[in-house]
């Protein structure tokens, strides 16, 4: 089990992995002239699949590795460069224009399937964040240690509910450019964390590193 430091660690860089806040202005563009109701729905469903979703990274993530033959330190320096390439994506602001089918359903009403994919994944519990729960949970051992990061991942799903409720208000408030300044932040925490993956990852398959 980790001391709270850590733990808070994990939280941050499992919600900017997550963006919520990033997608709003998808969020806004897919539920355009739903009901509060309708929109609570598809928020509800959302977030149920990212909560499972990463839940089943975090039990049977480790066990799917070994099954395929991968260590966890090559899977470190994979995830790592995974999230630098989210990262640069996010710094760069081209984050919501490398999102693939988004132009299809901003043309057609939207369904609560819609909210399992692409919001759910891969925009929400995507390769970045799967990859990002699958390192955190080898990091410990214990029930202890599941107990909480299951606890944090309900959180996470938590937040993406809330978004959808608080979306309106949120574009209203920020407005594009805040938004946008917002991702770039969440972008270079992002950069800072997929470096340390891949230097943790380069350390445990060239043990000469440390």
């Amino acid at each position: 089990m980790l001391d709270f430091t850590e733990y808070a660690k994990i939280f941050i860089s499992l919600f900017a992995i997550l963006d919520p806040i990033g997608i709003i202005p998808i969020i806004i563009l897919l539920t355009a002239g739903m009901t509060d109701q309708k929109r609570a729905q598809v928020g509800r469903i959302a977030s149920l699949a990212v909560c499972a979703i990463l839940l089943v990274a975090l039990l049977i993530g480790q066990p799917l590795l070994e099954f395929f033959g991968i260590s966890i330190h090559s899977f470190r320096v994979a995830g790592g460069i995974l999230l630098m390439v989210l990262a640069f994506k996010m710094l760069s602001g081209n984050l919501r224009e490398s999102m693939p089918t988004l132009g299809d359903l901003a043309s057609s009403r939207m369904s609560p399937a819609h909210a399992i994919v692409p919001l759910s994944t891969p925009l929400l519990a995507g390769p970045g964040s799967i990859s990002a729960v699958i390192l955190v949970a080898n990091k410990a051992q214990g029930v202890e240690h599941y107990l909480i990061m299951g606890l944090e991942i309900i959180l996470l799903s938590l937040t993406v509910w809330l978004t959808f409720l608080i979306a309106p208000w949120v574009a209203r408030s920020l407005g594009k450019i805040g938004i946008d300044v917002f991702t770039r932040l969440m972008g270079l925490i992002l950069v800072a964390i997929s470096v340390e993956f891949i230097a943790g990852g380069m350390k445990g398959l060239f043990p000469v590193l440390n």
